[in-house]
């Protein structure tokens, strides 16, 4: 078993390696060709300087030289060739030799340094904020792909913390504004019951009953400002133990017992008894919550909420079915973003902050599950796959 583990694991190392090397195949070659013509270069020029500096016509046309330019005869300027010259051929020829590679040298240097300068522009185009897509040597296509990728998620992120802060921000807005509105109620009734000494007692109590109810409402507004507050501030850590899941969700079912007879709904549990879950238990229990809360608050009235729990092989399934408004293909993945909504009137008085499936989104991939959803002919389902232990 081990023996086969660290073959496939040298398989996946050399696949790596191999891909590297394919990647930029097309850079080392042009690079090792034209390092193979430069050198060609520097031995044609080296045997060109030989051929006429040592063996060639140089002698002679810088005697004539020396009798042109010194009028002198022939064997005076021979000698004087001899003496500037002849004596000194070898350092004379070193110097020319490394006077032609340098300047091979310098041609390949400059040739070499516009890829960095390309990849440097490719850079600032990277972190300039334009549509402009970052275009490099076709050599170099892979780095470009990579760079690309680079900028479009750079962008994507920016994209996604200004609409998510726009959302809070918006929701913050009808939140303070619809804190007005329960508060000058409860004013109003307190002030009622204060200003009126003679008040019924069945009058009485039904201004309790409205300022009491209104409170109520203030309280939950206010515990959103906190919820937003909290997701923005906590990290979530787990602390794991083994709970009962199908009691769990038993629980949570009378739990809701009064928000299901207010919208006339019935819940049915299915399910194998006892099953044994791994996991974070208040976390969890926050994943559920949040889940039969979306259920209640998206069904139709008088319709049935869906509740299964499967387990196979090494994972439980549950899933929650509800029958309401359809949500479109095209927002049914953004449900799962902070602080996304999908009233559209994004009313304080149905749903919360946008944060519940977002945090138990967060809570299930903690635990190493998934969570996702699907919609259509008026039922939605969420699924959440979640490994046993």
């Amino acid at each position: 078993m081990y023996g086969e583990l660290d073959i496939q694991l040298k398989s996946k190392r050399m696949v790596r390696r191999t891909k590297k090397t394919d990647d930029f195949k097309q850079f080392k070659t042009k690079i090792f060709t034209r390092m193979v013509l430069l050198l060609l270069l520097a031995v044609i020029c080296i045997w060109w300087l030989y051929t006429s500096y040592l063996y060639g016509n140089f002698a002679e046309w810088m005697v004539t030289l020396y009798q042109k330019l010194f009028r002198l005869d022939y064997v005076a300027a021979l000698n004087l060739y001899q003496w500037t010259f002849r004596n000194y051929m070898e350092f004379f020829f070193l110097i020319a030799i490394v006077l032609v590679f340098f300047i091979i040298f310098r041609i390949y240097l400059g040739w070499f340094t516009k890829y960095f300068e390309q990849i440097n522009q490719g850079i600032d185009c990277m972190i300039q904020v334009n549509d402009r897509e970052i275009t490099l040597p076709s050599e170099l296509f892979a780095l470009e792909r990579k760079m690309n990728t680079i900028k479009h998620t750079i962008e994507k992120q920016k994209s996604d913390i200004l609409t998510t802060e726009q959302r809070k921000n918006d929701l913050i807005m009808y939140l303070a504004h619809d804190l007005k509105t329960p508060l000058a109620s409860v004013i109003g009734y307190l002030n009622l019951l204060y200003d009126e000494q003679q008040i019924s007692e069945e009058l009485r109590k039904k201004y309790l009953g409205v300022a009491l109810g209104k409170a109520e409402h203030l309280e939950d507004l206010i515990n959103e400002f906190f919820e937003i507050a909290k997701f923005n501030l906590s990290t979530i850590t787990l602390q794991y133990s083994w709970i009962n899941l199908t009691r769990l969700l038993e629980m949570l079912l009378y739990e809701f017992q009064p928000m299901l007879q207010k919208k006339n709904l019935h819940c049915n549990l299915q399910g194998e008894q006892d099953v044994m879950l791994r996991c974070d238990a208040n976390k969890m229990q926050r994943v559920l919550d949040n889940l039969l809360r979306n259920a209640v608050l998206y069904s139709f009235e008088e319709t049935q909420i869906d509740i299964a729990v499967t387990k196979e092989d090494n994972q439980i399934a549950i899933t929650f079915i509800n029958h309401g408004e359809v949500v479109p293909e095209d927002k049914i993945e953004q449900i799962f973003e902070q602080f996304y909504r999908l009233d559209s009137a994004r009313s304080t008085t149905s749903g919360g902050a946008g944060l519940g499936l977002a945090i138990a989104k967060q809570i299930v991939e903690l635990h190493h599950g998934t969570i996702t959803a699907k919609s259509d002919k008026e039922q939605t389902k969420f699924v959440v796959v979640l490994p046993s232990s």
